[in-house]
Formats: structure tokens, sequence, C-alpha cells
């Protein structure tokens, strides 16, 4: 990894570097808000906000929005203004360092990659709000994992689909039921441009099924040095139907989704081949990706005449196959006319009968009752395959054992690479000044050794609690605008408003909860003893706050029962404001609620958190995690470093389970984590909880970064797939 992967402290002030001509200035801060690069660089987009604070908050931070309401003479007027030419200059310098910056940790630890380069699959990629292609957790994996890609230098390129109205935009009524709203996004206001084959024209894809042809034109985004493509089924040639087909994330009944994953899978093979690139690794991020490997398959018969079984043996020795989801139905399944409709045309190509793609499919090849599973598609078509955390290695091992009848379950070729989470983009930049003092020079280029980190317990314990009071002041501070403006849209009182614009107070110690609003994550278990949580809501001398976000599936009627239960509360008067739910749950709220929660509440049914991510935002910014071991928790817990509900255990009924680990959640509340936070010396600090924040950084922050499992996917997956010389293979 490269300096350059973070932009030095820019100068706020000072003379021009070079006389810039208005179109010359407008030009270079084109080209940075055009390289999403600068959604991890603060100092980029401090430039951007000051150009026009309030704007740049109405247009959901995005810069070429923004940008193209400036003429290049009012954009000049207002950088002379505020004095931005020498640090407009430093930016677009430093990006164009960065990209073509080639010292990088992949030449020196994964060489064999720059002739054989990855290609990454995924659903969705969650880069930054202003790009709304995600949904929630696996979307903003995929992104950090492209991040990390690029400071690394590893040769990737990822591919997706164009939603062109994403997942939908969340508001609830003045009932707490929760409405969906779809938003059409505007081209021209996205950094994205038209992929081109080598003969310099539109890249557009034509997949075949027993209907008629699905066409599909290919657009790129660049983020920092990564080529991110995606598929946009709206084009001509498409029946009316079809041009919809990736509007939405996530839409649709099961035809839907078939045809959007082939388009993704099949679509996505015939696109990175249309651009000239032949990859060394197909890495299939979830089962959603799988008809990559069929059409991989079937271009090494085309291209090399392998017979069928020889091109399967070889795609496989280049495929890795991720799985993130531990429970049975989260994986996608379709029945065997879905599939050859969808199918037809490529399975001849491939010369197998259609009993042969279901086998292929299934866990029983010849059982014709089975539909065809993607994630079994994915794990025999890969050689490569892992779970995304320790547990849920296990778990998946258990899950799918009986493809590899003949092996012991501990044998089962299921290995794990626990998730991680990009550290420049989570950590909040009060944190990030507040390391670059303690932390040696070009800590960033070194964030995955765990040395680095272990200068955390050099720090100031009152430095360390002052920076986080400002973030969780600025945290309340976003929680009561949104709040309010809540209030204000549903046409509530002005009473109403104004409490909501009084909400929460940044002395009390603040949980905060928010994820996808599925049953088995639990987000009412804190409310199944309400006379005991309003006790502790209620205390005078330590009382406790919780801020609650996150959406349900619009078909998932249980999990908006969760939503309506928990918003519901505000109108409880005992609450006193202390349970706040804040709506549309996005990268924007998240990166607000992770940087200034005091704690991060999880406590889902274990064992059905694959990983989770959020938490691990959280340990950045000294907040501290409370959670059941499930997850990325089980393994990162350690005593000193967070709080644990349960015992790591789970009875085979699921109602003694809940009442278990609620229990156990009040009991670490009351005797554990609230004693500790208002336990304080005479200058009102508490330094046990001091104590714990840096533990909890010293001992994870390296640990769960995503250049840390970038890493761990190079040498352990990427370059003996391409061919490269086998790392240990002792991540399991």
């Amino acid at each position: 990894m490269s300096q350059t992967d973070i932009a030095s402290p820019f100068s706020s002030s000072g003379p021009r570097l070079m006389e810039l001509s208005p179109q010359n200035l407008y030009d270079k801060c084109v080209a940075l808000a055009r390289n999403l690069w600068w959604s991890w660089h603060p100092e980029v987009i401090n430039l951007f906000r000051e150009l026009d604070p309030i704007r740049w908050r109405q247009l959901d931070h995005n810069p070429i929005a923004l940008l193209a309401e400036f003429t290049p003479e009012r954009l000049e007027a207002r950088a002379a203004e505020l004095v931005l030419y020498s640090r407009i200059n430093q930016a677009y310098r430093l990006l164009k360092e960065y990209l073509a910056h080639q010292a990088t940790w992949s030449k020196v630890h994964a060489g064999v990659l720059g002739s054989n380069p990855v290609v990454y699959f995924s659903a969705e990629f969650g880069i930054h709000e202003s790009v709304p292609i995600y949904s929630g957790g696996l979307g903003v994996l995929s992104g950090d994992h492209i991040k990390s890609a690029s400071g690394l230098g590893i040769p990737l390129m990822a591919v997706g689909l164009f939603y062109k109205q994403g997942y939908f935009k969340q508001q609830l009524d003045i009932d707490g039921y929760q409405h969906e709203e779809y938003i059409l996004s505007r081209v021209e206001n996205l950094p994205i441009e038209s992929a081109v084959g080598a003969d310099g024209k539109e890249i557009i894809v034509r997949i075949e099924t027993r209907t008629g042809a699905l066409l599909a034109k290919v657009w790129k985004m660049m983020v920092g040095r990564i080529n991110l493509s995606l598929l946009d089924c709206d084009v001509d040639g498409n029946s009316p139907e079809d041009r919809e087909l990736t509007s939405r994330l996530y839409g649709g009944d099961t035809r839907v989704r078939i045809r959007q994953e082939l388009v993704l899978g099949v679509g996505g093979v015939k696109a990175i081949r249309a651009m000239g690139i032949h990859p060394g690794v197909y890495h299939l991020n979830e089962g959603h990706s799988s008809f990559a490997a069929l059409e991989a398959v079937r271009g090494r018969m085309d291209e090399d005449g392998l017979p069928f079984d020889d091109a399967v043996r070889e795609v496989a020795r280049q495929s890795v196959f991720t799985t993130h989801t531990p429970v049975p139905a989260g994986h996608d399944r379709f029945d065997s006319a879905l599939i050859e409709e969808h199918l037809g045309p490529l399975r001849d190509s491939l010369g197998i009968s259609h009993d042969q793609l279901m086998g292929l499919g299934r866990v029983e090849p010849h059982n014709h009752g089975e539909p065809f599973c993607m994630t079994v598609l994915g794990l025999k078509l890969s050689r490569r395959a892992n779970a995304v955390s320790a547990l849920h290695g296990h778990v998946s091992r258990r899950m799918w054992k009986n493809l590899w009848s003949w092996k012991v379950e501990e044998d089962v070729p299921i290995g794990h690479i626990t998730n991680g989470v990009h550290v420049p983009s989570w950590l909040a930049w009060q944190m990030q000044q507040l390391y670059d003092r303690i932390f040696p020079d070009k800590w960033f280029s070194r964030m995955g050794e765990p040395e680095i980190w272990q200068k955390i317990y050099e720090v100031d314990p009152g430095e360390l609690w002052e920076t986080h009071y400002a973030l969780k002041n600025l945290l309340l501070q976003f929680v009561r605008r949104r709040t309010s403006r809540q209030c204000r849209r549903r046409g509530e009182s002005d009473a109403a408003v104004d409490m909501a614009r009084n909400v929460l107070d940044p002395n009390i110690l603040t949980i905060g909860f928010a994820r996808r609003f599925a049953t088995y994550k639990r987000a009412d278990l804190l409310l199944s003893d309400l006379d005991r949580l309003l006790a502790m809501i209620g205390d005078p001398d330590r009382p406790i706050q919780i801020i609650f976000a996150g959406k349900a599936h619009p078909a998932d009627d249980p999990g908006k029962g969760l939503i309506r239960k928990i918003a519901n509360l505000r109108h409880d008067e005992r609450l006193a404001g202390r349970i706040v739910f804040v709506e549309d749950y996005d990268i924007n709220v998240c990166r607000h609620l992770i940087q200034g929660v005091d704690v991060w509440l999880n406590n889902p049914r274990r064992p059905l958190e694959a990983s989770g991510t959020s938490g691990q935002k959280v340990v950045l910014n000294g907040g501290l995690n409370c959670s059941i071991l499930d997850g990325w928790w089980a393994e990162a817990y350690d005593g000193q470093n967070g709080f644990a509900i349960g015992s790591g255990q789970s009875h085979s009924n699921d109602d003694i389970t809940n009442a278990r680990d609620a229990e156990s959640l009040y009991r670490v509340l009351e005797e554990e984590v609230v004693p500790l936070f208002y336990d304080r010396d005479s200058d009102g600090l508490p330094h046990q909880w001091i104590r714990r924040m840096i533990n909890s950084i010293g001992s994870l922050a390296w640990r769960f970064s995503s250049h840390r499992m970038v890493m761990d996917y190079a040498r352990n997956c990427y370059v003996p797939a391409a061919g490269g010389v086998s790392c240990d293979m002792s991540h399991r």
C-alpha cells in the first residue's frame, strides 16, 4: 500500500500553487468528483462541503450534483473567497499520484495477479450514500472490499448491476408504519460513464433465454484504482418489462430475481470479455453471481476447445466463492422450469442435458424434487470457498456437509475469512487527527499491522474522551435534525417538533442499534421487560438512552411490525425523549451513529449472524460493543474490550433462548455497562471505561479491517487460484 492511499493534511490557506483559469479549476474539481476516491478522503470531502454547505447536505453529499449548480466562473469566485486553490491543486495531484503509484502491497505479495486479474462479482456495492446501489451489509462489505483492493493495489475489477431506483427510501407515518419510496437516480449526477470495447463503441451484452434475448448496457464507475462495471437493462431492444429489470434492488418475484442474476453472472462475464479482460480469478461474492461460472465454462469450451468436464475443472480452479448466509431459507432457489427458460440456450452451448444442469445446483443431483440452488452451484464450481467468520465457517460446513458426503464435517472444504471494514471510510476525521498525533508517521500505510495500533495505549485518556464526546455531540445534533424533520413531514404539532429538536442528552449513556430489521436480529429484545428498561431509562443518577435505525424488506411484515413497535415508543411520556427511531438508515446515518455512540448493541439469535461489520466500525471510533457472541464478536471479545451478552450458547427452543438472552442483556447493562460508564473521577473522566475503549481499539482495529481481509483473500485465495504459490490455508 502506498503513502498516497491517504491524503496528507491540506493547508487551509496560502498562495495559489499556480494560476488556474476558471475552466481549468472546474475541470479539476469534476475530475475529483468522478472518482469515488474522494469518498474516503475527508480533506476532499471538506472541499466540496465548503463550496455550499447547505446544498451539500440537501444533495446527499453528491459532488457531481453540487458542481452542476456552479459555472466555472462562480466556482472560481467561490474558491477565491475561501482560498481553496492550493487545496484543490493538492487534492488533484494526490489523486493522480495515487492512480499512478506502482509500489503497492500487491506488487510485493501478489505479483502473479498482475497478469491474471481478479474479477469480483456482487449483487450490490455500498460505496457512498450518493451512489444508492446498495441495501445494507452485503453491499457495504463489497464496497469496502474494492476500496481496500484499490489501496493495496490488487489488480481487480468489480461487476454489479446498476439500479436506477436503488433500494427504497424509508418513511414512517404517524402510526409508525414503514412506507417505501423509490427515487430515480439521474445518470448525469453519478460518477459513471459508458464502458467501451476495443472498437471504441459502447458495450451492450446480449443474454439469450428461451423466451427471447435480454440486453444490458455496461457502465463504468471508478473507485480509486478499481473499475466497477455495472450492467443496466434499461436499453432499447428490451421489452418494457425487461427495461425495468435492473431498476430496483431485491425487488420482484423469483422470475425477476433469476433474470437479474442471469444479467449479473452471464452478462457480467460477457461484459469483461468485451472489454478484452482475461481474468485469472473469478470471485463470486454470494450465490447471486454464480451463473458467472457457467458462462466462464462456456468461454473456455469455445476458446480452448475443452470438453465440458475439463472446462469445469479449469474454471473451478480459478474460482473463489464466499457465502454470507447462515440461514437455509436465505439462499436463492429456482424451480426446473425457470432454470430451463433462462439457462436453456447456455445449456445447449455447454452440451449438457437439463438434468445435468439441474444437478449442478442440487445437493442430491438426481433428486428431481429438489430445486436449483445458487449457493450449491457456486460451491460446486469453485475450488476455494469461505464463510465470513470463524463461527460462520462451522455453521456453513454443517449446512453443506451433504455436498461432500464422504467427508467428516470438519473436513468439508469451506474455510473462513472474517469480514473487515475500510478504515478510511468509517474513521471519524477527529479520531484520525488524534491517531495522527500518537501513531507513527504514515501509519495509514501500515494499518494492517498490530504493532501500529498498540500506540493507542500511549493516548492521553482525557484527550480520547474529549474526542469521543465531541463526536457524540455531533451525532445528537444530527439525530435532532432528522427527527424534527420527520415530525414536520408527518404534520405533527409544534410541540412535538420542538421536543424532537431537544431529544437526547450528551451526558447520558447512549446505546445505538441499527441494522436490517429481520426478526432474527431481535431489535425488540431490550423491550421484553419494559418495566426493567424504564427503570434504567428513568434512573435519576445513571440513565440510558437509545437510538434505533434500520429498514425492513418491503415484503417483511414482521420486520415492519418491529419498527412500528419501537417507533411508537416515542408516544410514551415515561420515556421523555430517551428512545429515538431515525428513518432511512443508509451509509450516512450509519456513519453518524458508529462514530458517536457510547455502546453498539447487537443481539441476533446465535448463530444466525454470519459476521456483522457495523460493530467493527464502532471500534475505530472508540465506541464499545455489547453483543451476543455471534459472528465476528465470537472471535473478537476478550473480556476487556467490550461486553458480551450470554455465554455463546443457544437452546433448541427459540423462546427459551430469547428469555435467556434478554435476562443476560439486562444484567450486563445493569451490572457492567451502566456502572462502568458512570464511574467518574473528580474531573468527570470514566477511567475504567476509557481503558476498555483503548483495549478495544488496540486489540481489534487491525484485525477487523478490510485491508487485513483483502490481504487474506489475496494470499489464501487469489494468488493460488491464479496459479501462484499457495499460502498456508490456516484461516479455517
